[in-house]
């Protein structure tokens, strides 16, 4: 939308009703369309005409949700999926096969380094952890002529890591690769990592973009900037025998990447959102900007007031001015982080049970980043399947907390901590 700003993008962009049509993005809810020609229908088949052909590859409703995504994160375009490991997954194997591999910040979501460590390993694909306090030439030495891509989050759940976008999006373009990176925490809202350097970005939907805890969701955005014909990626510039050869690159010029993630593997896995579930992203992201306003205040005073109470170990929120992750913070997201904190309580995993279960207004939720605050023990939980070192790279220990501030009275918020804590013997 040209020029607009980001929120005024929020509520209109993607969706453009002609004279007449429905003011509000419509539901198509129809697995199918109709044609006036077997040659349009086989000119979309073979990509040679813009349509849908059937929506387990796309859909009226979807693609307006995708367009305004996109042009939130500043890409050429977007593709939804079924969840955010479902994006993380696709976008990996768009462009990495058996006996390839690709190295990844340790400092991820549990889920995500299971998918990447385990999943993937048995498809014969490799992940090489780096850890954010590696060297520079460190984090080379695990790039290797089978090294397809960097992967990092903008902040890191739940750990609250701040990713470093331009280093290591300047390691990545050195040797060649595009460098990833999961936006979910962030949204284009506090962060645009295209405009630091990143390539391709990923989120899971489920969390602030919906804002509301009813839909599971995921997206792949393209910023349309990689060059796919450096010679390392021949599944985007030499013929693809599924669709009678059409060559990527040639035919979709800097559109390749989301195209082929499209047309080949959300084709193959059938792994499209409902209409339905476009349509409730879709209102979700109308307010995205109003909410993410109001759950990085409230959780700016939520980590000020726990950094300040006699019964925390400690606290680890970026906006705090002794974290250090502060500068990075400052420097990526100086409008505000997010409304996710991190804490332990003193007394260890005993006093954190205690003190969740002594919770109130806080639910406890095998959830984050809705606009009800709730906590979750993620080394028990959400990161339970992981090793005791995969805990301590990502930056988890056994007492730690997650607290996903949400959006009601802050005061309220504080009060029901405080008279948890006070249930902490």
């Amino acid at each position: 939308m040209g020029n607009y700003s980001i929120e005024t993008k929020c509520i209109q962009s993607g969706y453009k009703p002609k004279n007449g049509e429905p003011r509000v993005l419509p539901i198509y809810q129809s697995t199918t369309y109709k044609f006036d020609s077997a040659e349009h229908l086989g000119n979309l088949f073979d990509l040679k005409a813009p349509g849908h052909m059937y929506s387990r590859i796309s859909n009226p409703t979807l693609e307006c949700v995708e367009n305004k995504i996109a042009d939130l994160e500043g890409g050429v375009g977007a593709a939804l999926v079924t969840s955010g490991q479902t994006a993380s997954l696709l976008a990996i194997l768009n462009i990495t096969s058996s006996g390839q591999n690709f190295v990844s910040l340790s400092s991820i979501y549990g889920g995500t380094v299971n998918l990447f460590a385990v999943t993937l390993k048995k498809l014969g694909i490799e992940v090489r952890f780096a850890t954010p306090e590696m060297t520079d030439e460190e984090v080379d030495a695990l790039f290797d002529e089978n090294t397809r891509l960097l992967f990092g989050e903008t902040v890191a759940n739940p750990a609250l890591r701040v990713l470093d976008i331009e280093r290591y999006a300047n390691i990545a373009h050195k040797h060649n690769v595009p460098l990833f990176v999961d936006n979910t925490f962030a949204t284009p809202i506090l962060c645009r990592p295209f405009e630091f350097g990143a390539d391709i970005v990923i989120h899971s939907t489920t969390k602030y973009m919906d804002g509301h805890a009813t839909i599971v969701g995921g997206c792949v955005v393209d910023s349309g900037k990689f060059d796919w014909c450096n010679g390392k990626y021949p599944e985007m510039t030499e013929p693809d025998e599924s669709y009678h050869g059409v060559v990527y690159t040639k035919q979709f010029g800097n559109a390749a990447f989301i195209t082929k993630i499209r047309t080949q593997l959300i084709r193959d896995f059938g792994v499209a959102p409902s209409a339905l579930n476009a349509f409730l992203l879709n209102l979700g992201l109308e307010t995205l900007h109003l909410r993410m306003e109001r759950h990085c205040r409230n959780a700016e005073k939520v980590a000020e007031y726990l950094n300040n109470s006699d019964k925390i170990a400690w606290v680890n929120y970026p906006r705090l001015k002794g974290s250090k992750e502060y500068a990075l913070a400052q420097k990526y997201l100086p409008n505000g982080v997010c409304g996710v904190i991190s804490f332990g309580i003193k007394g260890g995993r005993e006093a954190a049970v205690k003190f969740m279960d002594s919770l109130k207004l806080a639910a406890i939720v095998v959830h984050v980043a809705d606009a009800r605050t709730c906590v979750l023990h993620p080394a028990s939980t959400t990161h339970r399947q992981l090793t005791d070192e995969q805990l301590v790279g990502a930056g988890i220990g056994p007492d730690l907390i997650r607290m996903s501030v949400g959006i009601e009275n802050v005061n309220d918020i504080i009060a029901d901590i405080e008279q948890a804590l006070n249930e902490v013997k």
